[in-house]
């Protein structure tokens, strides 16, 4: 299965300003998802869209391929993911290149643990799915069993159940994503337009250290949490 490593960084961060490329640990938080990438020996090819030159000298710099500058349009607050990734894909398709599938390792999502990736790779093959993301299970007080939506000035479970689950043992496990790994078939992708598709896979990393990246309170986190991982 040729699987395309796609790691999108965008300019234009209003959070924490240059924020892909902003040095964390000592080196830029770009170099984070390429490292991860290059430990996979699954990936066929790995790659940047970015259409910030600045990104694009850092990752040039560092070793990661950008073999296009994304176009300004596909690089708004608002773009979708999807539309970022299909226009990688059609880049490639246009000079004879097919993937079956693409990988997207957000940036924002620095810390993967070894092997994880070709982890998630090898149960999406196995699977048959249509996609794989990485998930982490939500604590008992969250789940959506437990949780209550406003109704007409009144509180109603948002599952839509009318007996709430007393017991947290009888609660199912649920789970919320990640960010870290998005793993889809290229025909889902071109054909029903979509990062998902019917048949959805997951690969746990609950207990593994996690921070997505969005505003300064969740730099700091991951300051803290790469001195942790340092020191083990």
């Amino acid at each position: 299965m040729k699987i395309l490593g796609l790691i999108p960084a965008r300019g234009g961060s209003k959070g924490i300003p240059g924020k892909n490329i902003k040095s964390l640990g000592g080196k830029p938080l770009l170099q984070y998802a390429l490292e991860s990438a290059k430990n996979s020996e699954l990936l066929s090819k790995v790659i940047l869209s970015s259409d910030d030159p600045k990104i694009i000298a850092v990752a040039e710099e560092i070793g990661l391929e950008v073999p296009f500058r994304r176009p300004t349009a596909l690089a708004a607050d608002d773009t979708p993911t999807l539309n970022v990734v299909k226009h990688a894909l059609n880049y490639f398709a246009q000079k004879g290149q097919n993937f079956d599938a693409v990988c997207l390792l957000q940036v924002t999502s620095p810390f993967r643990r070894n092997g994880l990736i070709d982890a998630a790779i090898e149960q999406f093959s196995k699977g048959k799915f249509d996609s794989l993301i990485s998930v982490r299970e939500v604590p008992a007080k969250f789940n959506p069993h437990w949780i209550f939506e406003q109704n007409n000035g009144q509180l109603a479970i948002a599952t839509g159940e009318k007996e709430i689950i007393s017991r947290r043992q009888d609660l199912p496990k649920v789970y919320h994503r990640d960010g870290a790994i998005y793993i889809t078939k290229t025909e889902v992708l071109q054909k029903q337009n979509s990062l998902y598709g019917n048949k959805i896979g997951f690969i746990d990393t609950t207990g593994d250290p996690h921070v997505n990246i969005d505003t300064p309170a969740d730099w700091e986190k991951a300051g803290k949490l790469l001195t942790m991982i340092r020191e083990q």
